[in-house]
């Protein structure tokens, strides 16, 4: 009996100094700021943020696990739009707002976790540094902890600043297929050809062979494409600002053959586990192009490709596949926007 006593003195002891310790010497909330630069223009930066849809696909808190769900409430984006979350394998829940928003400078979020009445408060700023870079500032501010819970500032900072550099990532990732595909947008000229370098890229697609037939291979391409799209987006989870545009690789003059062949594919930054059969990863190499930009019906492109060849030809370079791709995604019964790429090589 003695020695229970002893023990719960020594147990009384200890939590009575781990609580005083707690008490005076740590902080009941914490308050720290972080600092990040991006190689992005400030209004393309800025709209990742106040846009909750955009800001839940990269933000490495709400896309680290693959069990959460997220449900938004109007108006979206800026201030006044909110989510909740639920996350059952981790047991967590809650919510967040924008409180406040000074448009392509500042933002407020709180967040309220797993029914916490006091909220952790989140000022990010925003600052040019250049044209096509950007300064983001977090300012955090957490809840108030009690005294036996004040432990878990030790690492509140650390494990804040490990989210915040892997969200960076995503961040830069999905901002660069943003950017690319703008800038690609502006740079068209239709029915112009031009010589172009083309870097590597990974697509993930499904091979396919089909009748040449009248519209055949136009409906075939699409409905293809929607299995590759769906794949991406639904089995895969990506988003779209996430990958590029759809490539189709197909050999440069078999638009003459009764029969064709191809490959269709998006391009995706890293390859994944894949556990579909009929999808598979195919690698593209750099490459120098010869390029004309086409806008019409399907058919119409074969014109194109025949400049892109006897352009080849008059220039004594040999040439490979034929890559299209789909500006704009292809859809049955409406004209093509594409950019039409074939490989040459001396």
């Amino acid at each position: 009996m003695r020695f229970f006593k002893i023990i719960a003195v020594i147990l009384i002891l200890v939590v009575g100094a781990y609580a005083a310790s707690m008490y005076f010497f740590v902080d009941e909330n914490k308050d720290f700021k972080i600092e990040k630069e991006v190689d992005y223009p400030i209004d393309k930066v800025f709209s990742q943020f106040n846009n909750l849809q955009h800001f839940t696909r990269w933000n490495n808190f709400f896309t680290s696990s693959p069990s959460i769900d997220i449900d938004y409430y109007t108006p979206y984006e800026g201030q006044g739009s909110a989510i909740s979350y639920v996350d059952p394998k981790n047991d967590t829940d809650g919510e967040m707002f924008i409180r406040y928003e000074n448009p392509a400078k500042s933002l407020r979020y709180q967040l309220f976790e797993d029914r916490n009445e006091s909220p952790t408060v989140v000022d990010v700023q925003f600052k040019p540094v250049s044209a096509d870079k950007t300064k983001i500032t977090w300012y955090v501010h957490t809840p108030k902890l009690s005294v036996f819970r004040r432990v878990e500032n030790f690492w509140t900072e650390d494990r804040f600043a490990e989210n915040i550099n892997k969200s960076m990532v995503s961040l830069k990732n999905v901002l660069g297929n943003k950017v690319e595909k703008d800038n690609q947008m502006a740079a068209i000229k239709y029915d112009s050809l031009m010589v172009e370098n083309e870097e590597d890229k990974l697509l993930l697609g499904i091979n396919v062979s089909t009748s040449n037939k009248k519209d055949a291979l136009y409906k075939n391409i699409v409905m293809n494409y929607n299995k590759v799209y769906n794949f991406v987006s639904m089995d895969l989870g990506k988003k779209d600002d996430e990958f590029g545009y759809p490539v189709l690789i197909t050999d440069a003059d078999n638009y003459k053959d009764k029969e064709v062949s191809y490959f269709l594919g998006i391009p995706l930054s890293k390859k994944i586990g894949v556990s579909d059969n009929n999808f598979n990863f195919r690698s593209v190499n750099p490459s120098q192009n010869y390029v004309i930009y086409y806008k019409g019906n399907y058919e119409g492109r074969i014109r194109a490709i025949q400049q892109l060849i006897q352009k080849a030809k008059k220039d004594e370079m040999r040439f490979g596949d034929i890559r299209q791709t789909f500006i704009e995604r292809p859809m049955e019964g409406q004209e093509v926007n594409m950019k039409l790429s074939l490989t040459v090589y001396k």
